[in-house]
């Protein structure tokens, strides 16, 4: 199961540097419009979604998790998801 810890940053450049410490590689700036809808799929390496303002929710197995400015979600490589933005959002996507 995806682990999400609410930080409180939401500040890019600091978000950024810290990736960056950890090892996460391929960082980038990805935006939805509200009602943007994602399938179920999976990812070739272990990836992290932080979230810089609007909110997203994203489906493991029977679980919804809602995502709001500061938090930070990490999931393991090759498991199932979905993801919704209810509203508009804006995130940094990195894998490792």
């Amino acid at each position: 199961m995806a682990k999400v810890r609410s930080t409180g940053i939401t500040d890019e450049a600091q978000i950024r540097r810290i990736l960056r410490e950890e090892g996460y590689f391929n960082l980038f700036r990805w935006c939805d419009d509200a009602g943007s809808r994602y399938g179920v799929h999976t990812h070739l390496h272990r990836e992290v979604r932080w979230i810089l303002s609007g909110r997203l929710m994203i489906r493991e197995g029977d679980e919804w998790l809602s995502l709001g400015p500061g938090d930070r979600m990490e999931s393991e490589a090759e498991v199932p998801h979905e993801a919704f933005a209810p509203e508009d959002v804006c995130y940094l996507c990195a894998s490792r």
